[in-house]
C-alpha cells in the first residue's frame, strides 16, 4: 500500500491532468525562478509555486511532497541494488587479497556459474575488482570456471581495452592452479577471438585439430564472431560449415551468418538468408538476426524498406521480435525521428505488449530531454516504473536531468547528495545540467561546487559548462574561488581553453590584482598558449595604472611579438607610466629605440606616437626631444607631428611656447585643423583672450572655425560669467549659418538653472543688437526654462520647445529632470518612464538626480528603491547625494 500510495504521489507531482501531445521550443537549461513562464509545465500539488489557487496554505505542505517524491525516486533506484553482491564488491574494493579471502569465504556464497556472472555483470566498469572475484572463485574447492565465466572475463577486459592485460591472462594461463579442471584449448580460442587476434585462435585451433580434440559449440561461436568481426569472410564460411556438420548449428549461429552479410554490406543475400530459414521447419532463428538487417539497412538510408522487413517478419511469426524492434527505435532515433520511434513502441505495445530494454528507454529519454519534450519524457518514465524496467545508471541520470528541466533543483539535489546510497554513477550529461541549471538559479557557489566533485570524479562537464562557470565567477568577482578553480584544473591535468584564462586575467585586472593576472599569464605561456589581444590590453592597463612602467613595457612588446597590434591609447598609457618613473628619460628613450628598430618601415608612426605619449604626461621637453630626433633623422615632421607637439604644449600650460610654435606653424602650413587645435587647447587652459583673439584671425584668414571652437570657447565664457560674450558668439556662429548644437544648448540651460543671468544678457543683446532667429529662440527657451519668462509650460510643451532650437539628448532630459526635481517628484518619477518609452537609457546622473530629489523631498524609501536599481546597474551616487541619502 506504501509503495501504491507513493506512485500516485509521484504520478501527480510529474503528471498534468491533462498532457499535451507533443512541445516545442523550451530552452536547453532553464531555473525554477523562470518555470512559471513555461506554456506546458501545469500546476502540479508539488510544484505549489506554479498553482493559481494553492491546495493549502501550510508553507511545510511543499516539503512534505518533496519528501514523498525524493523518497519515491529513491525506491525505485534501490530496486536495482542487490545487497549480497553489493557487499562482495565492498570486501573487494577496500580489503587487501589475503583479507577480502577471508572476507569473501565468511559470506558463505553458493558459488555457481550463475553467481559468478552475476557477479562480472553487476559491476562490469569495475575491472580490477571483477578480475579479482575471478580469481578467487576459480581458486575455491568444487568450483570450475566455465567457458561462459572465462568468456564474461574476457569481454569485460576487452571493453576496458586492456588488451596487454588481457594477453598477459592468456600467456599465464597455464601456470593458474585450475587450468587442469576446464578445456584449456578452448578457452584459449575463446579468449584470444575475444581479444581480436583472430589469427592466433585460429592456429590454436588448427593444433586442437591435429591433437584429435575439437571445440564445443560455445566456442566454435566465439570464434566465427570474432572472424566476422575482424573481415575473415573466407574462413566464416568454413567454420559455419563445420559448426552445421556437428550439428551446432542454432539462432547464434544464424545472427553471426547475418552479421556476416551485412559487413560484406550483401544485404540482398541476408534477406533471402532470412526468409529461407523462416520457411525451413528445422531452423531457429530469433530476432537478433532479423534486427542486425534492420540496422544495415538504416545504416545504408533504406528506412522504408526496413521498416517492410520488420512487418514482414512480424507477420511470418517470428516468435522473438523484440530485439529487433529495438534495433529499430533505436536506428528511428539515432537520426532524429523521434515521433516515428515513440509511434511504432506505442503501437507494439499496444498491439504485443511489446517491453523495451532499459537502453532503449534511456535513448529515448535522453533525446526527448535534449528537445526539451519534458511530458513526453515523464511518459516513458512512468511507462518503465510500471512495467518494472529496472533503471540502470544512465536512467537515474536523466531523471534528475529531468527534474532540473521540471524546475525541481531542491528534488534533483536531494537525489544526488544520497547517489551513493543507491550507487549513482554520475555521467557527464547530468553535471552539465546541475550546473547549467544552478548558475540559473544564480547559485554559482553551488555550481562551483559540483564542478569540482564532476572533476575529482573524473568527469569534465565540457568547454562550455566551463566557461559559463568561469564567466559567472569573474562576473561576481568571486576571484578566488576561480584561482582555485584554475589551479585544481591544472592538478587534475585539465587544460581550460585559453578564452576562460583570458577572462580570469581580465577579471583579475579590472579588480587591480594585475599581479595575480600576470602569473596567470606566465602559466599560459609555459604551456604554449597565446593570449589574446584584449587580454594584453588589460594587463598593460592594469600595470600601467600601478606604476609598474618597466612590466607594462615587456608586456607590450610581447604582445608586438605575438603579432597584436598595440592602439595608440595602449601606446600612450605605457608612455605616461614611463614617465613617472626614477628615471624617466632613460625608460623613455629606451622604449623608443626599440620600437624604431621593430617598425623601420613606419618610423614616423612611431616618432608621433611619442609625442603624443610625452604631451599627455605633462612632459612637453620630451616631446620637443623627439620632434628634433625626428629632423636629425631625415624625417620632415608632418602636420600631425607639428599638431600633437603643440598639444603637449598646451596641455603643459605652457602659453608662450605653444603661440610661438603656433606662429612659427602658421607660417608653413595654413591649415583649419591646426587653428582648431590652439583655439580648443587655449580653451581647455582658460585662455579665453587668446583663443578668441585667434577665433577672429582665423575668420580674417578665411578659415571657418569648427563648431567644436564654438563649443569650447562658449563653455568657457559661461563657466567665467561672461554670457555677453557666450550669447554673441552664437550669434555669430548661427550668422555664419551653423546650428545650435545640443553641446551648446546642454551649457545654456545648465547655467539657467543657475542664475537668470543668463536670460538678462540675452534680453540686454536683443536689444542692442540683431540676433538671428537661432539665437533669439535659444534665448526665449533659457528664459522659460529658468523661470524668467512666465506662462504654463507642462514637460511635453517644454520639450517640444527645445526641440525647435536644437535636438534633445540624454544630457538635455537630465536638466528637465533636475528641474522638475525641484518641485513636482512625482512628475520627475513619470518623466523618467517617459525616457524609457522613447529609448533613452538613464545613465548614473539620471538615477543620481531622481534619487537626489526624492531624499530631499523627505521620500527616503523611494529613494533606495531607485538607488537599488541603480547600484544593480554598477553607478554610484554623488558624494553630495550620498549625504542627503
Amino acid at each position: 500500500m506504501l509503495t501504491v500510495r507513493y506512485a500516485r504521489q509521484t504520478r501527480a507531482f510529474l503528471s498534468p491532468p491533462s498532457i499535451a501531445a507533443s512541445t516545442t521550443g523550451a530552452v536547453l537549461f532553464f531555473s525554477s525562478s523562470t518555470v512559471q513562464s513555461i506554456p506546458f509545465l501545469p500546476s502540479y500539488p508539488f510544484f505549489p509555486s506554479f498553482s493559481s489557487s494553492p491546495i493549502t496554505s501550510n508553507e511545510s505542505q511543499s516539503e512534505i511532497h518533496k519528501d514523498d517524491v525524493v523518497h519515491y525516486f529513491r525506491e525505485w533506484f534501490m530496486s536495482r541494488k542487490k545487497p549480497l553482491l553489493d557487499s562482495i564488491f565492498e570486501i573487494l574494493r577496500t580489503q587487501d587479497e589475503s583479507s577480502a579471502d577471508s572476507a569473501i569465504s565468511r559470506l558463505n556464497l553458493p558459488l555457481s556459474e550463475t553467481l559468478v556472472l552475476d557477479v562480472l555483470s553487476y559491476e562490469k566498469k569495475d575491472v580490477l575488482s571483477c578480475l579479482r572475484f575471478f580469481d578467487w572463485a576459480g581458486r575455491q574447492p568444487g568450483f570450475h570456471h566455465t567457458r561462459a565465466t572465462f568468456n564474461a572475463i574476457f569481454r569485460i577486459l576487452s571493453k576496458a581495452k586492456l588488451m596487454s592485460l588481457m594477453l598477459d591472462f592468456l600467456q599465464n594461463y597455464m601456470k593458474q592452479r585450475y587450468v587442469h579442471k576446464v578445456r584449456y584449448y578452448n578457452i584459449l580460442v575463446i579468449g584470444y577471438a575475444v581479444a581480436g587476434k583472430s589469427e592466433t585462435a585460429l592456429q590454436l585451433f588448427g593444433r586442437m585439430r591435429f591433437m584429435g580434440v575439437d571445440l564445443d559449440a560455445f566456442s566454435y561461436h566465439v570464434l566465427m564472431n570474432s572472424l566476422v568481426e575482424q573481415g575473415y569472410f573466407d574462413v566464416v564460411e568454413t567454420v559455419a560449415k563445420e559448426i552445421r556438420a556437428r550439428g551446432f548449428q542454432d539462432e547464434v549461429t544464424h545472427s553471426i551468418m547475418m552479421k556476416s552479410f551485412c559487413k560484406q554490406n550483401q544485404l540482398e543475400r541476408g534477406a533471402e538468408y532470412l526468409r529461407g530459414l523462416v520457411q525451413d521447419d528445422t531452423a531457429r532463428l530469433s530476432g537478433i538476426a532479423v534486427g542486425t538487417l534492420v540496422d544495415a539497412l538504416c545504416k545504408d538510408n533504406q528506412f522504408e524498406r526496413a521498416a517492410l522487413l520488420v512487418e514482414e517478419f512480424r507477420r511470418m511469426g517470428l516468435s522473438s521480435m523484440e530485439h529487433a524492434y529495438g534495433v529499430w527505435i533505436r536506428d528511428l532515433v539515432k537520426v532524429g525521428k523521434l515521433d516515428g520511434a515513440l509511434e511504432f513502441l506505442k503501437d507494439k505495445q499496444a498491439i504485443e505488449g511489446y517491453v523495451p530494454d532499459v537502453f532503449r528507454y534511456n535513448m529515448l529519454i535522453c533525446r526527448l530531454l535534449r528537445e526539451s519534450r519534458i511530458e513526453e519524457v515523464y511518459d516513458l518514465l512512468v511507462d518503465m516504473k510500471e512495467r518494472e524496467v529496472l533503471p540502470n545508471d544512465v536512467t537515474m541520470n536523466a531523471i534528475l536531468c529531468f527534474l532540473c528541466k521540471a524546475g525541481r533543483m531542491d528534488i534533483a539535489m536531494d537525489l544526488y547528495d544520497s547517489r551513493a546510497e543507491f550507487g549513482l554513477s554520475v555521467n557527464c550529461m547530468l553535471y552539465n545540467y546541475l550546473i547549467n541549471t544552478l548558475l540559473g538559479d544564480v547559485s554559482t557557489d553551488e555550481a562551483y561546487r559540483l564542478l569540482r566533485i564532476s572533476i575529482e570524479e573524473g568527469y569534465f562537464p565540457g568547454e562550455k559548462t566551463f566557461s559559463i562557470i568561469a564567466d559567472a565567477l569573474c562576473r561576481e568577482g568571486k576571484l578566488d574561488k576561480m584561482k582555485e578553480l584554475v589551479l585544481f584544473t591544472l592538478d587534475q591535468n585539465i587544460m581550460p581553453n585559453t578564452l576562460t584564462y583570458d577572462k580570469f586575467i581580465s577579471a583579475l585586472c579590472r579588480a587591480g590584482r594585475v599581479e595575480e593576472g600576470y602569473l596567470v599569464h606566465g602559466l599560459l605561456n609555459r604551456f604554449n598558449k597565446a593570449a589574446r589581444k584584449g587580454t594584453y590590453s588589460n594587463m598593460i592597463s592594469g600595470f600601467s595604472k600601478s606604476s609598474r612602467g618597466d612590466i607594462a613595457a615587456r608586456l607590450l612588446i610581447e604582445m608586438q611579438d605575438k603579432g597584436y597590434r598595440p592602439s595608440r591609447n595602449l601606446v600612450r598609457d605605457v608612455i605616461c607610466c614611463l614617465c613617472k618613473t626614477d628615471n624617466p628619460e632613460t625608460q623613455f628613450f629606451r622604449l623608443l629605440e626599440m620600437q624604431l628598430a621593430r617598425h623601420r618601415s613606419s618610423t614616423s608612426v612611431i616618432y608621433n606616437f611619442f609625442i603624443d605619449g610625452a604631451g599627455h604626461a605633462l612632459k612637453p621637453e620630451l616631446a620637443t626631444q623627439v620632434y628634433e630626433m625626428m629632423r636629425r633623422s631625415g624625417i620632415e615632421p608632418d602636420l600631425r607631428s607639428d599638431i600633437l607637439l603643440l598639444r603637449s604644449y598646451l596641455k603643459s600650460k605652457k602659453i608662450s611656447l605653444a603661440l610661438h610654435l603656433f606662429r612659427d606653424i602658421s607660417m608653413r602650413r595654413c591649415k583649419r585643423k591646426l587653428w582648431h587645435t590652439m583655439i580648443v587647447g587655449l580653451c581647455k587652459a582658460r585662455k579665453h583672450e587668446y583663443a578668441s583673439q585667434i577665433l577672429d584671425n582665423m575668420k580674417e584668414n578665411k578659415l571657418r572655425p569648427s563648431i567644436e571652437c564654438y563649443e569650447e570657447l562658449i563653455k568657457l565664457y559661461c563657466e567665467l560669467g561672461q554670457y555677453y560674450k557666450a550669447i554673441d558668439l552664437v550669434n555669430d556662429m548661427t550668422q555664419m549659418g551653423r546650428p545650435v548644437s545640443s553641446f551648446i544648448g546642454n551649457v545654456f540651460l545648465l547655467h539657467a538653472l543657475k542664475t537668470r543671468k543668463v536670460y538678462h544678457a540675452w534680453a540686454y543683446l536683443s536689444h542692442e543688437q540683431n540676433l538671428t532667429p537661432a539665437c533669439w529662440m535659444l534665448g526665449h527657451v533659457i528664459g522659460v526654462f529658468s523661470g524668467s519668462i512666465e506662462g504654463n509650460h507642462d514637460d511635453e510643451e517644454l520639450e517640444k520647445l527645445i526641440q525647435q532650437c536644437f535636438q534633445l539628448d540624454i544630457y538635455t532630459n537630465n536638466m528637465l529632470l533636475r528641474r522638475l526635481c525641484r518641485s513636482r517628484v512625482d512628475h520627475a518619477c513619470k518623466f523618467v518612464s517617459r525616457l524609457r518609452e522613447k529609448g533613452f537609457e538613464p545613465n548614473r546622473w539620471t538615477y543620481d538626480i531622481i534619487v537626489h530629489g526624492l531624499a530631499k523631498d523627505g521620500r527616503t524609501a523611494e529613494a533606495r528603491t531607485w538607488m537599488e536599481e541603480m547600484l544593480h546597474k554598477g553607478f554610484h551616487l554623488t558624494e553630495v547625494t550620498k549625504k542627503i541619502i
